[in-house]
């Protein structure tokens, strides 16, 4: 009798126990890969891009018939809007737990209420702080349609995995949701946010292919868009922190010659030093890199291959800083620096979380090549002439 009443109770228990009724079914759902935001005739334009998980498994040999992704489009008066009505067109559920990137265009960065569409994205609960950012000039429906090289899986792009080529070079750091926030709520608030092209470096014997390519970046401060920082323009950025692994300068071997020599900069450490005297700051900048030549003429020494390295990375320090301070972008955070030594002097002169910036603010940059390797174990020529 007492077994009896043991079951029965336990019976009517398991009734109060919640189930799995309303989980949706994983098939049964569409997965957000990407959001690309546009902004024209005062109205959002949203696209989106629903991954297909058939070729995800099969990176190495994927279904060529099948459909990697699909793209819809929408516009709306605000992103809610614009993102709602998308959903009419929509015959599944969407997940956007799995939402890896979202893409700026220059107009959206424009708009006043950028930052304002960043913090929905931010507020909604299925999104992530490891969101990857990006803007660019190039259709954003053109870069959502485009697909790996080789047709590999769409979850192998470069816009998804940024970090896969950072050991062959660091051009350009990438910038996630989390960054993004620490950057604008931080002194000097702004933030450089990865700029991509379209490229169309590569080709098959049927057509030609496309590939993205991060070619400098777009600055957003807390109080709207500043501007671009683009290719060459560009290059000054990857010598001054710490987190580039990788990257390339090419220097002339000799002014009268047509002859270039290519130098592989690793190991790079920089360490920047505010100096205040009568209330004004100026920066000590001291940058410490290992080179290493693949090839090279045997009639230049190593101590002149050491000068044309640290000249050219002088050089490109100096044009980065020169094209941002025109546009009035504190490209190297050196506000940041002096807010982090010596917080009493940035108070004093702050404004709007920035201190003013002239072309001789760096009054100092030493550039020490620490290490220089042949690539070999002597600087001699391989092939005799």
């Amino acid at each position: 009798m007492k077994k009896k009443i043991i079951l029965l109770s336990s019976l009517a228990t398991s009734l109060l126990l919640s189930g799995c009724w309303d989980v949706t079914e994983a098939q049964r759902m569409y997965y957000v890969d990407g959001l690309g935001i546009d902004y024209k005739d005062d109205q959002y334009e949203v696209y989106l891009q629903l991954i297909n998980f058939s070729n995800v498994a099969k990176s190495e040999n994927p279904n060529p018939q099948a459909v990697q992704a699909e793209v819809g489009q929408s516009k709306g008066k605000t992103l809610e809007e614009a993102l709602f009505n998308l959903y009419r067109s929509i015959d599944q559920k969407l997940f956007w737990g799995h939402m890896t990137f979202i893409i700026f265009s220059e107009e959206a960065m424009k708009d006043k209420n950028a930052l304002s569409v960043i913090d929905s994205v931010l507020r909604f609960r299925e999104t992530r702080y490891q969101i990857w950012t990006y803007c660019t000039q190039d259709p954003i429906k053109d870069i959502l349609l485009i697909t790996p090289l080789l047709n590999k899986s769409l979850t192998s792009s470069k816009l998804i995995t940024p970090l896969d080529t950072d050991d062959q070079e660091t051009f350009v750091e990438p910038v996630n949701f989390r960054n993004l926030v620490i950057g604008l709520n931080e002194p000097n608030h702004e933030i450089g946010i990865p700029y991509i092209t379209i490229n169309k470096n590569w080709e098959t014997e049927e057509l030609q292919g496309q590939d993205t390519a991060l070619t400098g970046v777009g600055v957003l401060s807390k109080d709207g868009f500043k501007d671009f920082i683009k290719n060459d323009d560009a290059r000054g950025m990857q010598w001054m922190h710490n987190r580039t692994h990788r990257g390339e300068v090419t220097f002339k071997l000799d002014d009268n010659e047509t002859d270039y020599l290519t130098a592989t900069l690793e190991k790079i450490k920089v360490a920047i030093k505010p100096l205040v005297k009568n209330d004004q700051v100026t920066f000590e900048v001291y940058v410490k890199i290992n080179a290493t030549l693949n090839g090279f003429k045997t009639n230049i020494s190593e101590d002149e291959i050491r000068k044309k390295i640290i000249n050219e990375v002088k050089k490109e320090i100096r044009t980065t800083y020169k094209e941002a301070l025109a546009k009035d972008i504190d490209i190297y955070r050196l506000s940041e620096h002096l807010y982090r030594k010596n917080v009493k002097v940035w108070k004093k002169l702050e404004q709007d979380g920035k201190i003013s910036l002239t072309p001789n603010s760096i009054s100092k940059l030493e550039i020490d090549v620490n290490n220089l390797n042949s690539g070999r174990k002597t600087f001699t020529g391989t092939i005799n002439k």
